[in-house]
């Protein structure tokens, strides 16, 4: 009998007096696995499992016991389940990246190892990251150029590709109090976003991480990214505007590793918020997608959005789009887009606010804005905005006959408010349908309770 199978005789006898003994039952198993029997680690892990069913240690084991066994669809299953959980281990994000690369997601792959080594930088592996692809993107990935403009805003350019990846990061002042109505949507933000911020221990303690996502949606020129920008200066964190030509690349694989410098930056200026606007561009539904190319695009994006779940508690993601109908269900699994927000078009309150915002300037005199406010809804901010441009033109005409500035009155934007129609009811027409016939899990009962209401 040699010394090793001594000294593992010994260590299965002290396992038997102490079965419940996770780290004792996980060094067995990997000498086990050094020694080519995985099966028998297997076994011994099950049996753990069977005890401790919640050990992540143990359910790791017994994912790299299924890889030995070239069983990589169950070592999978249970890999899914891990990397799912907050600070997973970076054991686990490696192990799925070489199931990947057997499975031959070159993206999928590279991005579990990045999530592996920001972990723990021990778990390096050279020739794993060559055959990924990623010593070679990291080493083209480094930004060239840092430029501060007159409002503060940072531009980050990359030589990345075919062409530069330019990233524009600023601190905004704007408050939820800037910001008429939309008291619920903000009080949603507040309790996913800010509360986890100031209070990151009390929120730790149940379990709950900073961070995440969200997704908003509604008619087109209703505020979304106002209020994003607004949620980045309430919590005086950086943000990051991202859209679909930010990303998308001409070449196989650009767009995959633009996305995720973009995530990257973004982890390495935290507090920030990452907002991609239009996202249903980004994150549509893959049964539709023909190319293979784009798929992997929308992989890559649900991988760095698990990697926010994994461990980058200060990275706040929000996205917006006008058909999330469109949108591929993943993401709206836990640790992704788990909170879908309405983003209805503004109420009187907030009209009145936004007419106010677009007058600011111009010649007026006493326009009572809520009389206005009162007569538009249904308008979006948008639709405001063109209310003021049509009063604004009208009564420039007017000032030409006369030769002098005449101010605005409330009669002009009445006027002008009859001429136009709000453009959020083609939007309600199409959102209807998908409420009625296709609202899995009640997705969209907050559209259907508007409409209800109106």
């Amino acid at each position: 009998m040699d010394s090793d199978q001594n000294s593992l005789d010994v260590l299965r006898t002290a396992l038997q007096g102490s079965p419940d003994n996770v780290v004792l039952r996980t060094h067995i198993g990997d000498l086990l696995l050094r020694r080519g029997l995985g099966q028998e680690a297997l076994d011994l892990f099950r049996e753990g499992l069977a005890r401790t069913p919640a050990s992540e240690a143990l359910k790791l084991g017994t994912a790299r016991c299924y890889a030995d066994l070239d069983k990589p669809t169950e070592a999978l299953v249970i890999l899914e389940d891990l990397l799912k959980r907050p600070r997973c281990a970076a054991e686990a994000h490696l192990l799925h990246a070489k199931l990947m690369l057997r499975r031959g997601d070159l993206v999928m792959g590279a991005s579990s190892y990045r999530n592996a080594v920001e972990a723990d930088e021990s778990v390096a592996d050279e020739d794993l990251a060559e055959a990924l692809g990623v010593a070679e993107e990291n080493a083209e990935s480094e930004y060239d150029q840092e430029e501060v403009d007159e409002q503060g805003r940072i531009r980050i350019t990359a030589e990345l590709g075919d062409r530069p990846l330019e990233i524009e990061m600023e601190r905004p002042d704007l408050r939820f109090e800037d910001i008429g109505g939309m008291t619920e949507l903000k009080e949603e933000i507040r309790w996913k976003i800010i509360e986890p911020l100031a209070h990151p221990e009390l929120y730790e303690s149940y379990g709950k991480a900073a961070g995440g996502g969200i997704l908003m949606y509604g008619p087109p020129g209703c505020g979304k990214t106002y209020l994003a920008r607004a949620t980045a200066g309430q919590v005086q964190s950086n943000f990051i505007t991202i859209g679909i030509h930010d990303v998308l690349d001409m070449y196989v694989g650009n767009s995959e590793r633009r996305l995720h410098e973009v995530f990257q930056y973004a982890r390495q200026h935290s507090p920030c918020v990452l907002f991609f606007d239009e996202v249903d561009a980004l994150g549509a539904k893959r049964q539709d997608m023909r190319a293979s190319a784009s798929r992997q695009v929308i992989n890559q994006f649900l991988s760095e959005l698990d990697g926010v779940k994994g461990g980058n508690e200060g990275l706040l993601v929000l996205a917006a789009t006008n058909a999330p109908w469109h949108m591929d269900s993943a993401f709206r699994r836990p640790g992704r887009f788990d909170r879908v927000l309405f983003v209805p078009p503004p109420d009187e309150e907030a009209r009145a606010e936004i007419l106010r915002l677009h007058l600011r300037g111009k010649p007026q005199d006493s326009i009572d804005v809520h009389a206005v406010a009162k007569k538009a809804k249904g308008f979006s901010g948008a639709d405001l905005g063109a209310v003021i441009d049509m009063a604004a033109e009208g009564k420039l005409r007017e000032a030409l006959k006369a030769g002098a500035a005449l101010p605005l009155v409330t009669k002009d934007l009445q006027k002008a408010l009859k001429k136009l129609r709000p453009t959020t009811k083609e939007w309600f027409n199409t959102a209807r349908n998908y409420a009625l016939y296709s609202n899995e899990g009640g997705l969209y009962d907050e559209v259907l309770n508007y409409l209800e209401k109106k």
